[in-house]
């Protein structure tokens, strides 16, 4: 088995907006989800403590997820709600909610909060050399999209709290940047922004933004940057992905892009509709990263940023991935492509691991 390092879980988002205990086996937060109509993810969860164990994902970046959407009201919001709130002040504090539950975790040994280079370096020491059904999983603080953060002054506070990583925009426009589906780039606050993260050493994600928000916050931004889940635009066309260009930016910048796992992400026009799940398959997610190394002329840019339930559950997922154990299946899809076993661990774990390493204060 190989061990696992993935850059996007939202696991705060689903126990505090889905009621998922994720101290739970699998099988018994599906179980309990058995019947519900609120959405089409109830009942398909693919992740949760124990399984981020089973599948030896020794770290992730867990995410503080939530968004200002001041015209938006609840009624009128997407079906999976619980994302989108009126003001900076509210956000803020369902981001800092979501900071409560990581914490209370960390205290009850299901979760070790990494915040330096040394205590990541420890953490994976003991990973490699003691029964992981005993050990915490590893969690690296990341924000998705950066309106729970009510103005750039308050960053160095969310830092101080363990914050390492953070996007400027999720889905529309943000307080910061345009995201997914918006056009336009930074605003005057998401400028003064990358400034403060400049000085404080947070890193960039550049994940959902839009073209011209991912262009100026690269010429803006000298501190590191990554992708903690985007994929190919030349495999699945559309502004969610990276386009060649992109992708080859962010490698000569030394940032690692992790590939997602949403079939929509994968296949072109997938439309859960009028496609079946057998659409999508596991290689789908390897074809992927092969392109993004194929672009590098090598294996250290590319890794994995499942966002498995990210809003979605197996309905979603490729055919072959109904846990997020089943990650370790790639291990073999990419030895059939003739990838080194070192290759396979760049993938797996060893892109991300260094790059934290360096990037990560000590």
């Amino acid at each position: 088995m190989k061990l696992l390092i993935d850059t996007h879980l939202d696991l705060a988002w689903n126990a505090l907006s889905w009621g998922r205990d994720l101290r739970r086996p699998l099988e018994e937060i599906n179980r309990y989800e058995e019947g519900m109509t609120d959405d089409d993810a109830r009942g398909h969860a693919t992740t949760s403590l124990p399984e981020l164990r089973r599948a030896g994902v020794a770290v992730c970046l867990a995410t503080v997820q939530a968004r200002t959407k001041p015209e938006i009201r609840p009624a009128e919001g997407f079906k999976r709600q619980n994302l989108d709130y009126s003001s900076a002040e509210i956000t803020y504090a369902h981001g800092q909610g979501q900071l409560a539950y990581y914490r209370l975790l960390e205290e009850q040994g299901e979760i070790r909060m990494i915040r330096t280079a040394e205590e990541l370096q420890c953490h994976w020491t003991q990973w490699q050399s003691m029964d992981r059904d005993a050990l915490p999983v590893g969690v690296i603080l990341a924000m998705e999209g950066a309106d729970p953060i009510v103005s750039p002054a308050q960053a160095e506070a969310w830092f101080g709290e363990g914050l390492r990583s953070v996007s400027l925009a999720h889905y529309g426009m943000s307080r910061y940047a345009a995201g997914t589906s918006a056009t336009g780039g930074l605003t005057a606050a998401g400028v003064a922004l990358l400034e403060e993260f400049g000085r404080l050493g947070m890193i960039l994600d550049v994940t959902h933004l839009s073209d011209e928000s991912f262009s100026e916050a690269l010429d803006r931004f000298d501190g590191p940057v990554m992708a903690s889940h985007n994929n190919c635009r030349a495999l699945v066309p559309g502004q969610r992905q990276f386009s060649d260009e992109q992708i080859r930016r962010l490698v000569a910048r030394g940032a690692v892009i992790g590939v997602a796992c949403d079939a929509w992400m994968l296949y072109p026009d997938w439309k859960i509709e009028t496609m079946p799940r057998e659409t999508v398959k596991l290689e789908a997610v390897a074809e992927h990263i092969d392109h993004i190394c194929q672009l590098a002329g090598n294996c250290r840019h590319a890794g994995i940023g499942s966002d498995l339930d990210g809003g979605y559950g197996t309905e979603q997922t490729p055919l072959g991935l109904d846990t997020i154990a089943d990650l370790q299946k790639l291990a073999a899809i990419l030895s059939s492509r003739d990838y080194s076993d070192a290759d396979i661990d760049a993938v797996c774990h060893s892109n991300w691991l260094e790059f934290f390493r360096r990037r990560l204060p000590y």
